[in-house]
Formats: structure tokens, sequence, C-alpha cells
């Protein structure tokens, strides 16, 4: 089935995600509906931890549908997303028809069979392209110069893969794209304007809760009110190098969870403040903040 014709609704899909366990918004449930509907890639962008990677696997689960995920990193070619040649067998390969035919054989023959379907490596994007219907995860573009993001453009413009030795590749069913960036750099307009924009958020209080809840059904309802209360607060807390995401509200919980925690304390909290903090400048800070809010 198209995944276009899998939700009648966005309120469908925000449900079918919610059984998941992603609690998102509507406008997030709306935007990821119209790009199902429309074959949009969706671009999500925001702060590390806000669940940009998460709602791509939300997806696939609630459409049934493989993820495919392409990590991108700094100096990722076309190589490392396309196809690759499996090249220690096509030299096993070689000396095997050298064993066998000898040196009468027909070097245009030999060729031909070194760049055989059997010796082809798919990387991420030629496999959504073969696979589709699928998730496709391009995480972190940002990571990426301006010479893949061009070429990701025009991947996702046509959805064809040329192999030379093979022929042109095309997706009978755009897969699903979901792109995701922290905005270390700003991703050029021509990548925007091919795709449907959200900016994630960190959530309010009542959603934190939520997904809290969702997520990690071992915390007890106090606790989760408690961590997720906290958490907001230090996030106002000014100059930090990098607020708790709700990944590190997530792995606080559980923390304080498997010490027998029901709630929070100063000494507990403390002890596991390398759950939520990542910064040793953040740290010190937010010690500070502890021993205010909770040493009173």
């Amino acid at each position: 089935m198209d995944p276009a014709d899998a939700f009648a609704s966005a309120a469908d899909l925000g449900a079918r995600l919610a059984e998941t366990g992603y609690v998102g918004d509507d406008a997030l449930a709306t935007v990821a509906w119209l790009g199902l509907r429309l074959h949009r890639p969706l671009l999500l962008e925001g702060e590390p931890g806000t669940g940009k990677t998460a709602l791509a696997e939300a997806l696939a689960e609630a459409l049934d549908l493989p993820l495919v995920r392409l990590q991108c990193y700094e100096g990722i070619d076309a190589t490392q997303a396309l196809y690759d040649w499996d090249f220690p067998r096509q030299i096993l390969h070689l000396r095997a028809v050298e064993a066998t035919a000898g040196a009468g054989s027909d070097l245009g023959d030999v060729e031909d069979s070194l760049f055989d379907e059997r010796f082809l490596l798919s990387r991420p994007v030629l496999r959504a392209v073969r696979e589709a219907p699928v998730v496709l995860l391009v995480d972190e573009i940002d990571r990426a110069d301006d010479e893949f993001e061009a070429f990701l453009l025009e991947v996702l413009s046509t959805w064809q893969v040329t192999i030379p030795e093979l022929g042109t590749v095309s997706a009978t069913t755009p897969p699903v794209v979901v792109l995701t960036s922290n905005r270390t750099r700003e991703l050029h307009d021509a990548l925007k304007r091919r795709c449907l924009y959200h900016w994630i958020d960190h959530p309010g209080l009542a959603r934190e809760i939520a997904i809290v809840r969702s997520r990690a059904p071992e915390v007890g309802v106090a606790l989760a009110q408690q961590v997720v209360g906290l958490v907001q607060r230090v996030r106002a807390e000014p100059g930090l190098l990098k607020p708790p995401g709700v990944a590190e509200t997530l792995d606080w919980a559980r923390a304080l969870a498997e010490l027998g925690a029901r709630e929070v304390d100063l000494e507990r909290a403390a002890a596991t403040l390398g759950a939520a903090i990542k910064y040793r400048e953040d740290a010190l800070r937010v010690r500070e903040a502890l021993e205010r809010i909770l040493g009173g």
C-alpha cells in the first residue's frame, strides 16, 4: 500500500504514533501527514534530544515499513550513500576465472562478470530506491558538506539512481523521507524548498510527562512528574552549553528509578546528574541550581 493512503487524517497518524510511544503535538502530526500525502520529504530541525530521529523510527513502526538510516558526517560523499563494489570478492572472482578458464578468457566477458549484481554493495539511498516503500532517515544532514547536499537534492527530485555498469534504478513508490538537522550550519534554500519543514522544540510540562510515562513506564508517576519539572527548570538556567533534551529527561528518570527512587532528592539527583548533563561547565551550574531547587 502507498504510505500516502495509510492514514485518513493527521489525527489518525498522531494517534498511531502515540501507540508506538511517540507523543507529538498536533502541528507535528499535521506536517508529517502532509509529507505522506504529498510525497514530500520532511525536514526536522531542533535542539539535540528533542525527538527528531525518534519520529522517523515511529513513522516506520506506524507504517509497518523498514527503516533505512543514512547517518551523515563530515566528508561523506555519494559513494557512502549510494553504492560501492565489493572489491575483495571481485579479486577472488577474477582469480577463480583465471584458474578455471586460463589465459584464453575473453577480457570483455571477464570485465562484465566483475560488475555483476552479486558484487554490488547497496548503501542506504540505493536501498531506499530499490526496496521502496521504506522510511529513509537522513540523520544530521547539517554535518555533511554542500556537495553532498546537492547530490541528495538531485536524488530526492527524481528518485532515480544510475549505475553505469547496470543501468538506472527507479523507485516505484517514493520512500518516506525524514531529514534531521541540529542546525550546526544553515541548509541551502534549494533543499528546504523540496521539503516540508518543522522545528521541534522542547515539549511543555504536560507533554514531556506524557512522553516519560509512555517511553519509560517503569518510572512511577510521581517520580516522572518531579523529574520533568526539575528538567524544565534546569533548561531555563542561563548560560548552559547544552540544555537537557527529552532523551536526557528519559535517561535521568530511568537512572533514578534504577536506584529505587520514588521521588527526587538532592543527593540522588546530584549523583545521577551525568544522565542529563554532558558538559562539566553545565554540571557546575546545574549543581548550584539543584541546591537552590531541592536543598530548601
